[in-house]
């Protein structure tokens, strides 16, 4: 009867166990995710958009050329993945904001970009910094989507698609509900 006891114990555990770990802090990676659009729509403005990549077909045509096609710099598929294998180390940048008035909570960019004038820092008195296990956290949240939805963000970004954070946050990853508040600014 003991025996069968433990057994019953063990079996309830278990499945308790593992219901809790795929649960994800859906404050953590609704930030990360919209942290990520904001880096690469970031990255994109700072490109020259007159720069411009040749995209060849390996085919060849019926006269033996191959047809060349000019995209942007900035929305080609080789930029974007070059972005998306180093954005995630931006996440030391942000920290834990809370809105005086509505007291939501999200993870903001709290430090100004590299050319950055001295009145782009924010008001630091909203922000929360839990130290170094927090960054970690958001940092890993950030490579788990990358890897997740990589093609996902590249053709997204490479459509120059309107509102992006929105598409790939609420809609094509379910990371931000809807009717969640979402920051536009970031």
């Amino acid at each position: 009867m003991a025996f069968w006891i433990i057994q019953m114990t063990v079996m309830v555990l278990s499945v308790f166990v593992s219901s809790t770990q795929g649960k994800r802090d859906e404050l953590l990676y609704c930030s990360a995710c919209m942290a990520i659009a904001d880096e690469l729509n970031y990255s994109i403005s700072q490109v020259d958009p007159k720069k411009t990549i040749n995209i060849s077909g390996f085919r060849l045509n019926a006269d033996g050329s191959t047809t060349d096609r000019k995209v942007p710099l900035a929305r080609s598929e080789t930029y974007l993945s070059e972005l998306l294998d180093d954005v995630c180390n931006s996440m030391s940048d942000y920290a834990l904001h809370v809105d005086p008035d509505t007291q939501h909570k999200q993870y903001m960019r709290f430090a100004p970009r590299g050319s950055g004038a001295t009145g782009d820092f924010p008001d630091f008195k909203n922000f929360h910094f839990d130290g170094p296990e927090i960054q970690n956290a958001l940092k890993f949240a950030c490579e788990s989507i990358v890897e997740e939805l990589e093609d996902e963000i590249i053709s997204l970004f490479s459509q120059d698609i309107e509102h992006v954070h929105k598409e790939l946050c609420n809609r094509v990853s379910d990371y931000c509900k809807e009717n969640s508040h979402t920051n536009e600014e970031l």
